[in-house]
């Protein structure tokens, strides 16, 4: 009797994995995905590269039945297509919104960590990331990812962007460790960066992070398109100049910020 009662489920089972794996029923997953809101490529690594729940579950779903394409796996990818989407209707990050994105790093830091020595480093970057974290969140930033001595976060406003950076540069001036103060450099642009997973990506975060390669120590640059969004009254923007670096459009042009 057991053994047969095993025979039966084998049987189950496998018609269950040959329903599973039924191309036409394949393509109509496939095909609904495309029809609901969202990441229809939901599922691959970089889309569940994130910690949020999601992200987590949409991994667990991957490793699943990794070797063979499931109609389950299609279903299960489809809902959490949509749990995404709609997570990201109700906060900030749809890729078709406009978003500032800062980036930071310090000046001179690579230098001084070599002599410095990791001791030296870990508590630097400890106050650093303490300074200039609390400064983002104060001005409704998300952290999307820490870069070394940097970030990247966004905004739902530039103005927030660039007076968390300039919060951040305050708190960072009473920091010094082994002789070294740190002098952070930030760059701010306006544009709209396609989310996937927990990360930006697209030509915005390129320019965005080309705009704070061009800053000079303790300073904050903005783009034109962020610039044109800032009130006039509190801040003040210096001089124009073109926007020389590779990969960012030859015409735009940045200016550093400061307070009135």
């Amino acid at each position: 009797m057991i053994d047969q009662a095993a025979e039966r489920m084998n049987r189950v089972r496998g018609a269950i994995r040959v329903v599973d794996t039924e191309p036409r029923l394949l393509a109509a997953a496939r095909q609904l995905r495309r029809r609901l809101p969202g990441d229809e490529r939901f599922g691959d690594p970089l889309s569940t590269a994130g910690v949020k729940a999601v992200h987590v579950v949409g991994r667990g779903v991957s490793a699943l039945q990794p070797d063979r394409e499931s109609v389950t796996q299609e279903l299960g990818f489809a809902a959490l297509q949509v749990w995404q989407s709609l997570s990201e209707a109700a906060g900030r990050g749809r890729g078709d919104d406009p978003l500032a994105i800062l980036f930071t790093d310090l000046v001179g830091f690579s230098s001084w960590a070599l002599r410095a020595g990791d001791t030296a480093v870990l508590e630097l970057l400890r106050e650093v990331g303490s300074a200039v974290e609390s400064a983002i969140v104060a001005r409704r930033g998300l952290i999307v990812k820490r870069l070394g001595d940097g970030l990247m976060a966004t905004f739902l406003d530039p103005q927030d962007a660039v007076e968390a950076a300039l919060d951040a540069q305050i708190a960072l001036a009473d920091v010094e460790i082994e002789g070294y103060r740190p002098r952070m450099r930030a760059g701010v642009h306006w544009g709209r960066p396609r989310r996937l997973g927990g990360d930006y990506l697209g030509v915005d975060v390129n320019i965005a992070a080309r705009v704070v390669e061009a800053a000079k120590g303790g300073e904050v640059l903005v783009s034109e398109t962020a610039a044109a969004q800032l009130d006039a009254v509190a801040l003040r923007t210096g001089k124009a100049k073109r926007l020389r670096a590779e990969g960012a459009p030859r015409q735009l042009h940045v200016m550093p910020v400061t307070r009135t």
